[in-house]
């Protein structure tokens, strides 16, 4: 019986996974999108819109634009959890985890997320109204993206990564030092990871802004990173070199000169 709960629990795992994927794919693809995130004809006759003009546009809109970031949260940070759910499966058979407390965590990291999710969603509208970015959430000025790519590459050398990314990196030292019992246990262990992964990981979603929030190629290759970035093995050996790489081409899209070796 166990084994057919925890074959369920991952079943509806990845499910959500690539249900995530194929959602946000079909909205590209509404949207006149390529997996680039470049519009075809409709895509760049939204991309110019006005977002004040007496029409409802759903890029414009809270609701529409919420629901847009929570399943992108869905699709790049779900991958991310991996390690942590098996970490979690390995106290069920040590100490006194159990299948609830498993999706306890889950749905307590889940929360995090949804919850940052609401934030970059007015950030995103703030910014739209500003004339800060477009429709699509493209910053309009080389100078916000390359800011934007020097910001997420300095954070990397911080001491605020390497504290939440500690955790992310090692969850079962996380497990041991704040272990709790049971599903409300699970959820409230899920909470306090979900802080520390965004505290580790928001600035790979603010990045969104330098190439579009619906550039798919970009939310692959961040999902990516983020999974290895994670793994106990090299995950370490990742941050610094992405940083960066992040400010260089930060720099490159400002204009700043780029000293490559001595």
């Amino acid at each position: 019986m166990q084994g057919t709960f925890r074959t369920i629990g991952w079943l509806t795992f990845f499910g959500a996974i690539l249900g995530s994927w194929v959602f946000l794919y079909m909205m590209a693809i509404g949207m006149d999108l390529d997996l680039l995130g470049r519009p075809g004809p409709m895509g760049q006759a939204m991309q110019t819109m006005d977002p004040r003009m007496d029409m409802y546009m759903p890029m414009a809109e809270f609701g529409p634009l919420f629901t847009m970031w929570a399943i992108m949260m869905a699709a790049m940070m779900l991958p991310t959890m991996v390690p942590t759910l098996r970490a979690y499966e390995d106290l069920m058979v040590s100490a006194n985890g159990t299948r609830i407390g498993w999706w306890g965590v889950l749905l307590g990291y889940g929360v995090i997320w949804v919850a940052f999710a609401a934030l970059i969603t007015a950030v995103q509208l703030a910014l739209l109204f500003g004339g800060v970015v477009d429709m699509l959430g493209i910053a309009r000025s080389n100078w916000v993206q390359g800011g934007l790519l020097v910001l997420v590459g300095a954070f990397q050398f911080t001491k605020v990564k390497e504290v939440c990314h500690g955790v992310c990196h090692s969850p079962m030292s996380y497990f041991l030092t704040r272990w709790r019992t049971g599903g409300l246990g699970g959820v409230r262990m899920g909470l306090g990871l979900g802080v520390f992964c965004v505290g580790c990981c928001w600035g790979f979603m603010a990045l969104g802004f330098v190439g579009g929030v619906m550039n798919l190629a970009w939310m692959g290759l961040a999902t990516l990173f983020m999974v290895i970035e994670k793994l106990p093995q090299i995950g370490h050996y990742t941050t610094k070199p992405m940083g960066v790489a992040l400010i260089a081409a930060g720099a490159a899209v400002i204009g700043w000169p780029v000293i490559v070796g001595g």
